[in-house]
């Protein structure tokens, strides 16, 4: 009884048979591992692992280990206590009261209990296996003899009379138990390649899911991002129409208290001139000359002033026209609002691609020092005794960047010292780098932004014409766009919200390189940060 209680404790719960591989969760529970790869799988759809026997959960799919002690005491048992009703085969030499068989000689073709086996012969021709293996099986189907052997160059297994007068004759032949422990070793080899390229496959899945997390939050936040920049937007659009439909209510206002003093005014001027021409018309019809030469109200009718009406529209029409300029304006002023918004729309939607750039060591004037990582420009006192080349800037402190750009979008940021002075853009690699005129702005193969020392404005350059900003500097941060088939080159600082300083629009011939310009302090290409 209790033998056939401790076998029930040998059966897992999911297949309801004996144990095989077994293997522990870490909640305790004992399963096979095949069994419980399955549920497993299964699991893998919700994301949410649990233990079967006690519905444990856990946050990640949960690590099998191999429980050897109940491996060897499952084996132990089943191999030392056979029972009827796992074999229903009993011994061949038990008389009185059979006993159940546990192991089957093929020499003898006879099936053994335990009592039997331990007084049954040793020798290696008589080969033992399990009571339940069909005979036929374990015979030669020509020469009805145990196959004992097995050749190597067929692949089958064969007896001896097929290795000395058969058509195995002359191969390579070993015995079962040698090809079986050659097979088993080639076995276990493949095994563990399979369990190797299986833990290699599920780092790539974690790996994988792990990227599609990043993925969806990245997702998220730009969402939330462009969620806050239309609101931003439509809260200055609303602000804007405000500000237009208000001045337009005002100048109409304006206009109509102008227009309805002019009216006013030329209405009483409409009545006087009617009274002059009634008292005109009574004179013109008397008959005594004198008392038309001698009329008071008369001296000055003969003379009238030339052009009073006349400056009363003419006053009118300069009120009109200026009140026209006025609308000019507001209607200018919201036109170049929109295209502030509509830029800093472009600039905040429109994800460029991040450029990684380095400075050319080579291109750097003698008074720059140049970071190990060739990301920083610093104007130095100390002249730098570089080898004196074509490519090499002369004349000024300038760099360039390795890299050109010939199409596409990109962008990158660079951030100045605060007391320093400096000049950023872009350059055609044909630009001039000895001549007076080589300094970046000056000349119409280059674009920049310049910072004054001490100035706390910004002004943009190109082929030595200059546009002062109206706009303050907040910070020490330029952020350079370029898209290279829509022609524009543009400056934005980064601030929240990112505001459009100037877009320099060109048809360009040439690749493009970053170009640095640095005549106090120092300036440094800042790394993308995703």
């Amino acid at each position: 009884m209790a033998s056939s209680a401790l076998r029930d404790k040998l059966d897992c719960s999911i297949c309801l048979s004996t144990y095989t591989d077994p293997v522990m969760l870490r909640c305790g529970h004992n399963f096979c591992r095949v069994c419980i790869d399955r549920v497993l799988d299964t699991q893998d759809q919700s994301g949410v692992y649990s233990c079967p026997e006690c519905r444990e959960e856990f946050q990640e799919r949960p690590v099998l280990m191999r429980n050897l002690a109940l491996r060897n005491i499952m084996e132990d048992l089943l191999s030392t206590q056979p029972t009827q009703t796992q074999t229903g085969i009993f011994c061949t030499y038990c008389v009185d009261s059979p006993g159940p068989a546990v192991k089957f000689c093929l020499l003898c073709e006879a099936s053994l209990c335990d009592k039997h086996l331990r007084v049954h012969s040793k020798s290696p021709e008589h080969v033992l296996c399990d009571p339940s293996t069909d005979l036929e099986k374990r015979k030669c189907s020509v020469h009805k003899k145990i196959l004992e052997y097995y050749c190597t160059e067929d692949t089958a297994c064969i007896c001896v009379s097929c290795s000395l007068i058969g058509k195995h004759q002359g191969h390579k032949i070993e015995s079962v138990d040698e090809a079986s422990t050659k097979k088993k070793k080639k076995l276990r080899n493949v095994l563990q390649r399979l369990i190797t390229k299986r833990e290699e496959t599920e780092e790539r899945v974690q790996s994988l899911e792990e990227s599609w997390r990043k993925a969806q939050e990245k997702a998220s936040g730009e969402a939330e991002r462009v969620t806050a920049l239309f609101i931003d937007i439509r809260r200055r659009l609303d602000n804007l129409e405000k500000k237009v439909l208000s001045e337009i209510a005002m100048q109409e206002e304006q206009r109509s208290l102008s227009l309805s003093a002019v009216i006013q005014n030329l209405e009483i001027k409409k009545a006087e001139l009617s009274m002059k021409m009634r008292h005109i018309e009574e004179l013109c019809n008397m008959t005594d000359p004198l008392t038309v030469l001698q009329d008071p109200d008369t001296g000055d009718l003969c003379d009238p002033e030339e052009g009073g009406g006349d400056e009363d529209t003419g006053g009118h029409d300069r009120q009109r026209h200026d009140g026209d300029d006025r609308d000019v304006a507001v209607i200018s002023d919201t036109l170049h609002t929109l295209c502030d918004i509509i830029s800093g729309i472009r600039s905040g939607i429109y994800v460029a691609v991040p450029a990684d750039l380095l400075l050319d060591i080579n291109t750097a004037n003698n008074y720059l020092h140049i970071s190990g990582d060739l990301k920083t420009a610093t104007w130095t006192q100390e002249r730098q005794n570089r080898p004196e080349t074509a490519e090499r800037f002369q004349m000024y402190p300038q760099v360039i960047s390795r890299r050109g750009f010939t199409s596409g979008r990109h962008y990158w940021e660079v951030e100045g010292s605060r007391s320093s002075e400096w000049r950023v853009g872009m350059c055609y690699p044909s630009m001039d780098r000895r001549e007076v005129m080589s300094l970046i702005g000056n000349n119409n193969k280059s674009w920049s932004l310049w910072k004054r020392y001490n100035i706390n404005r910004y002004l943009v350059l190109h082929d030595n014409k200059v546009i002062r900003l109206p706009d303050k500097i907040s910070s020490n941060t330029v952020r350079i766009c370029l898209d290279y088939e829509a022609r524009k080159l543009s400056f934005y600082e980064p601030c929240n919200p990112i505001r459009h300083l100037h877009t320099f629009t060109a048809t360009f011939t040439e690749p493009l390189h970053v170009a640095i310009s640095v005549s106090k302090g120092s300036i440094r290409l800042r790394p993308h940060r995703p």
